[in-house]
């Protein structure tokens, strides 16, 4: 798959030098082997064994829109794999759990990054990549994982003062009905019906986010008390191209991003973390 969009060169070198400056500071985080455990369950009891890493969090200043002021500024991470998947526990505070995408609403998500092609002397921009060094994005959304829990929204849950007269397709043919249809009837991916809370990307910079055709990534979050924590798993290995190749003893790289929709948090308006050095046990 090609990309082809306007690459912002003295931006993306202004992260790669912080990220040179910066990435061996930061405190690895190991993926300790484990064996017979639910890897998705963020409450599961062999989490409290795994060491946790604190990720600083960034606000997301290079590049428009941004948002200076993002609520997380910190991130607790634990990581963890069987021989077959890898999960990170994912961990921070938000006092208002957002499940809804609306107009003026916006859903909580956090998500982990990872260099398809890793060279630990020449990493990817750590914000989405940056030309011919892709990145990998797994997403979980809170949103998904509400939908699959409780179901789809309707109109009338989403915009209780809508008034609609009659659907397109109450009255054409599914053919016929579907230009009117938005997002679902331009084959928007985000649109289709899902059957995980988190969604597979890949980036070489800002404005190319493209979703796999393959998805493979999984995971479940769960808000308590004013604090989210949510898993995200992905295979290893896979047969995509795509995908980062993981595999036991690997010592490679993973950046981290939250949205906290209660502050109007979406899209480019973020925190973001620089690049971690991943530890997978043999």
């Amino acid at each position: 798959m090609r990309f082809s969009y306007h690459l912002n060169t003295w931006a993306t070198a202004g992260i790669l030098s912080v990220l040179s400056l910066t990435v061996g500071a930061q405190t690895p985080l190991p993926a300790g082997r484990v064996s017979n455990v639910p890897l998705t369950d963020p409450s599961a009891p062999f989490w409290a064994q795994q060491p946790v890493v604190e990720v600083p969090m960034l606000p997301q200043n290079v590049t428009t829109p941004n948002h200076l002021q993002p609520t997380v500024s910190q991130l607790q991470v634990r990581a963890a794999h069987d021989g077959f998947k890898i999960a990170f526990l994912i961990e921070w505070s938000d006092a208002t759990m957002s499940l809804r995408n609306v107009v003026n609403q916006f859903a909580d998500n956090v998500a982990i990054e990872l260099p398809v092609n890793p060279k630990p002397e020449a990493l990817p921009a750590p914000m989405m990549g940056h030309l011919g060094g892709r990145v990998s994005i797994l997403q979980w959304r809170s949103v998904f994982q509400n939908d699959l829990i409780a179901g789809a929204p309707t109109v009338r849950s989403l915009y209780p003062n809508a008034l609609v007269d009659v659907y397109p397709d109450e009255l054409l043919k599914a053919s016929d009905a579907r230009p009117y249809q938005g997002a679902l009837g331009l084959d928007n991916p985000v649109s289709r019906p899902r059957g995980t809370p988190v969604i597979e990307q890949m980036a070489e910079g800002w404005g190319t986010l493209t979703d796999k055709t393959a998805q493979h990534g999984e995971g479940m979050g769960a808000w308590k008390d004013g604090k989210w924590q949510v898993v995200i798993s992905h295979p290893l290995l896979t047969q995509d191209e795509n995908d980062t190749p993981l595999t036991p003893g690997l010592a490679t790289s993973v950046a981290f991003a939250v949205w906290d929709g209660g502050n109007h948090e979406v899209g480019a308006r973020k925190a973001w973390a620089n690049w971690v050095p991943l530890q997978i046990a043999p």
